[in-house]
């Protein structure tokens, strides 16, 4: 069975609900007999090491936007992660959710040029929520999201198992 790896962070909610959502859409591509097709492991930043990108198939990596970056929780998790793994996991797929106040963009580019370091492949354009958040209480504040972002998430999800379960890739 194909592994799909979800890293996420979250401060208020929107990157976890994200990643949560995506492992959703994931698990629901199933087998014929209702079993499911991909093994999806859901780990938050802090959690997640070198060992469990190796026994991956392909990733989603969520993280929130701070100040035009990733957070650094998983700048963390790539740090430690990155030599690990390092020409081991070439051409393996992998997406992006990004949760953010207003862009995102910069955020999205820093993981793609990682994962250009690991020579993997993205499988979609960088998945972007916008919360809106401009003010520090705003900002600060839990987030929930709208049906329709999770959805989002979830047909990433899903697109990926897909993908996995098929043997695109």
């Amino acid at each position: 069975m194909k592994t799909l790896l979800i890293v996420y962070h979250s401060t208020t909610g929107a990157t976890a609900q994200m990643a949560e959502a995506a492992a959703a859409g994931a698990k629901n591509i199933e087998r014929t007999d209702g079993e499911p097709e991909v093994r999806v492991r859901l780990l938050h930043a802090a959690a997640a090491g070198p060992a469990d990108v190796l026994a991956a198939d392909a990733y989603i990596f969520a993280t929130p936007e701070y100040l035009a970056a990733i957070a650094g929780l998983m700048k963390d998790f790539f740090d430690r992660s990155y030599y690990g793994v390092l020409d081991q996991i070439n051409g393996r797929r992998y997406a992006t959710i990004i949760c953010a106040g207003s862009d995102g963009t910069n955020a999205a580019r820093q993981v793609e040029r990682i994962a250009n370091g690991w020579r993997l492949e993205a499988v979609a354009a960088p998945l972007i929520t916008c919360t809106h958040a401009q003010t520090p209480e705003q900002i600060l504040a839990p987030k929930h999201l709208s049906a329709r972002e999770l959805e989002r998430g979830a047909e990433l999800g899903a697109t990926i198992a897909a993908g996995l379960a098929l043997g695109a890739f």
